[in-house]
């Protein structure tokens, strides 16, 4: 029994797409109906906006002086205890490890090790701190690169383009005595992907396959669902006129087209988009008050068109198969340029330039890094001697 996983805690940083991946592995090991979820709460009010550049450890630590000199009586819990803060509205509590910690030693024999996944810089140091105070009740994992003093987590998962730093491209932009500060060089204790974990496998496409069935399976095909982010550098309305007049290029070429923005889209970007189409016979815009159809576009359409700000969105679509295309990659810089060269050198995207024939297809091995994620940790657990619940 105590050599059996059978639970996992997440750490997460209250952003969508960090904490996404955390339950897209613990989806993948099959662990989500033995799950608990904690979040790293930045302080926010007046000065704190301002201090965003510290991490989050040291600026709560400021938080709590600033609190112990203006209002003593705030920090002061009842019974002399140690209270337990809520990082909103919800149930979810405040990640503490000491708390997390204490429960994994104290509840070790009865259910076994736990196992702790984080994602994002604020969750690093309560992440850290859990393996210190629990070394031999816990295995740690560590999604997206810390940067530093990579021995402090069992296993860290980062894609490839966090390394660019250190190809002979990336040293040119860095002085030399940085790049060991910037990206470690990689340990046994490093897998390394070529997109962004997620929660979209085989089970989750036939589900939703199946939920959006009256909705999008009877659209004439093929089904082009364009999925647009932002920011990105000079993302702004000449991106979008970009976008509309290719769009309007290949439409004669689709049966069905579906828009979606995101909760970062910047107004004028959609608001181009809106009035350009919102009357158009093929084309149906999500206005995010029905149902999110996120998961029946993946699991229906034919082709994507995805903004090349959305590292998360591009490597769900590619984990369908089918093609997605890709606009505004010549606006991205660093390791995000990276990020979509090797996907192209894979055959799996393609730049979209409006001259498309949208009813043509291409093939390629889909995307299985979170599958190879969960069978990667399945082996780290196996070399401690612990093994994952059945």
């Amino acid at each position: 029994m105590h050599r059996t996983v059978r639970r996992a805690v997440i750490i997460g940083n209250g952003f969508a797409g960090a904490e996404n991946q955390c339950f897209g592995l613990v989806r993948a090991l099959g662990l989500s109906h033995r799950l608990s979820l904690y979040r790293v709460h930045r302080p926010k009010n007046g000065i704190n906006k301002w201090l965003n550049f510290l991490p989050v450890s040291t600026h709560k630590r400021l938080d709590r002086l600033k609190s112990q000199i203006f209002d003593p009586q705030s920090i002061i819990s009842s019974h002399g205890k140690k209270s337990v803060a809520r990082t909103d509205q919800s149930e979810i509590l405040e990640a503490d490890a000491d708390l997390i910690a204490t429960n994994a030693i104290e509840t070790f024999e009865k259910n076994g090790p736990l196992l702790v996944v984080a994602s994002g810089r604020d969750t690093i140091s309560v992440a850290t701190s859990i393996k210190r105070l629990a070394p031999d009740h816990v295995f740690t994992i560590q999604i997206q690169h810390p940067r530093s003093n990579l021995n402090r987590f069992d296993l860290i998962i980062t894609p490839h383009h966090d390394y660019y730093p250190l190809t002979p491209e990336g040293k040119k932009h860095i002085p030399w005595f940085l790049h060991g500060l910037i990206t470690p060089n990689q340990g046994k204790n490093v897998m390394l992907t070529l997109g962004a974990l997620h929660q979209v496998d085989s089970a989750a496409l036939q589900h939703a396959a199946s939920t959006f069935h009256d909705e999008l399976a009877l659209l004439s095909k093929p089904l082009l669902v364009v999925n647009i982010g932002g920011p990105i550098r000079e993302y702004g309305g000449d991106l979008a006129r970009e976008l509309t007049t290719s769009l309007m290029n290949v439409l004669p070429s689709c049966g069905s087209v579906r828009i979606s923005f995101s909760r970062r889209t910047p107004h004028q970007v959609s608001e181009m988009l809106v009035k350009e189409f919102c009357n158009h016979p093929k084309v149906y815009i999500w206005d995010g008050k029905d149902r999110n159809p996120h998961m029946g576009h993946l699991a229906l359409a034919d082709a994507f068109l995805i903004t090349a700000d959305s590292v998360s969105m591009i490597s769900e679509a590619c984990t369908t198969g089918k093609p997605v295309y890709v606009i505004g990659t010549e606006r991205c810089t660093w390791k995000f340029s990276y990020f979509h060269k090797c996907l192209q050198e894979r055959g799996m995207v393609r730049p979209f330039t409006g001259k498309e024939n949208i009813t043509e297809t291409w093939i390629y091995p889909p995307l299985r890094d979170t599958s190879k994620a969960a069978e990667h940790v399945i082996k780290a657990l196996a070399e401690r001697g612990w093994k994952l619940h059945p």
